[in-house]
Formats: structure tokens, C-alpha cells, sequence
């Protein structure tokens, strides 16, 4: 089965074992954490499949209807962020593909890791929670879920024990630390095992938290 969605690849040197798949931001695209992954330093480095697909091209509301690569529209820059939920399960059955064609090149969905930033954090959640097979976790980065309702009767059991890292800057402009830090609470409630990391920095990422998430990287894989 083809994806419809194309990837940047980095893949295993060595006999692949494993697969991190990690979505990027609104109007970034694959390349954009590509370079992160010399500087993790796994253990298991040789044998991870690295993915990094591209989002749809598709006009941003809040961006004056400009089209540019997007997991979802959002409809308002208010705190809560109104968004186009339809989109977001329209992307999650994207990802589901791409998650099957790692299954099918023969990598255990146990072995399996969801990522993402901002955007593509929002999908990882999403897919992962509701994911049939057993992932082996997943990195929320600067992001929020805006579904976690719907979670309260779409989630999978095979995920009811999956780690989840949560991730974000506490002088985020762009999605307030706030409203991530709600929905890590919601998932807590839900009892999910979820660990929640903050640094000094705005929207992006920092040498504290890409050495936090290598050692997450190591547990799970």
C-alpha cells in the first residue's frame, strides 16, 4: 500500500527493527526535524527507520486562507483555538497508513513511535491513543489535544498503557503552555502514563529537551 502522503526517510543502516514516525509543524515540512537525529545519540540508532511525512497543502483560515502544508485548519487564533476536527481525523487516517507500511516492511507496531511538533504533535496524539495495535509511544512536543472528548469513547485499550511525553516551552506564543498543560491533565485523568517536561523557551526546541527526548527514545525502543 502507497502512502498518498510523501516522506523524507532516514532509514535503519542496519537490520531495521524499529520506526519513529514524526509529524512537522504548520508550514514546515519533512526536512524539518531531519537534522535532529544525529544529535539524539540512540542506542539503537542503526536500527530506527526515521519518517518524516509531509502534511497536505491546504488553505490556513487563520493565515489568511493561505495554502501551505497543514494537518488541520485553524479557524481562529483565539486561546482555545477553534480547529477543524474533520481534518484532524482526516490526517490521523494518514498517519495510520504510514504506520501500516512500516508494519508491512516488517517492524512491529509494538515498535512503533509516534512523534510530532505543534501541529503534528496534535495527529501523534490523536492516532496513537486510538491506534488498534500496541505503539510504543508517543512524543507530544509543544502541542495540545484538542480531542480529548472524543478520546473518552474512541480510545484503544491496546494504548491505555502507552508512554506518552509531553513537551512544551513555558513562554510558548503559539500554543499557550496553558492549554497544553490542560490536556496533559485530561490524559493524566484518563490514566494514561504521561510525563509532562517544561523549559525556558518559546515555540521550538532546546539542547535540554532534545537530551530528554533521546533518553525517552532508549526506554521505549
Amino acid at each position: 500500500m502507497t502512502s498518498p502522503l510523501s516522506c523524507v526517510e532516514i532509514p535503519a543502516t542496519s537490520n531495521p527493527k524499529y520506526s519513529v514516525i514524526w509529524l512537522h509543524g504548520l508550514g514546515a515540512d519533512g526536512h524539518d526535524f531531519e537534522s535532529i537525529v544525529p544529535e539524539l545519540r540512540l542506542n539503537n540508532a542503526a536500527h530506527i527507520n526515521f519518517i518524516f511525512p509531509n502534511a497536505p497543502v491546504q488553505a490556513v483560515t487563520i493565515n489568511g486562507g493561505m495554502q501551505m502544508r497543514s494537518w488541520y485548519d485553524i479557524l481562529e487564533a483565539s486561546l482555545d483555538r477553534e480547529v477543524a476536527v474533520d481534518d484532524i481525523y482526516q490526517s490521523s487516517a494518514l498517519l495510520d497508513q504510514i504506520i501500516q507500511q512500516q508494519i508491512d516492511k516488517g517492524i512491529k507496531a509494538e515498535n512503533i513511535l509516534l512523534a510530532g511538533f505543534s501541529q503534528g504533535g496534535v495527529i501523534a496524539l490523536h492516532t496513537g491513543l486510538r491506534y488498534p495495535q500496541k505503539l510504543a509511544g508517543i512524543m507530544a512536543l509543544s502541542t495540545y489535544m484538542p480531542t480529548t472528548e472524543q478520546l473518552k469513547t474512541e480510545r484503544a485499550t491496546a494504548n491505555n498503557e502507552i508512554p506518552v511525553f509531553m513537551a512544551h516551552g513555558t513562554m510558548d506564543p503559539v500554543v499557550y503552555p496553558q492549554i497544553a498543560k490542560d490536556s496533559f491533565n485530561r490524559l493524566q485523568a484518563m490514566n494514561y502514563p504521561i510525563s509532562w517536561h517544561e523549559y525556558p523557551m518559546q515555540h521550538s526546541l532546546c539542547i535540554e529537551e532534545i537530551t530528554d527526548i533521546s533518553a525517552f527514545i532508549n526506554r521505549v525502543l
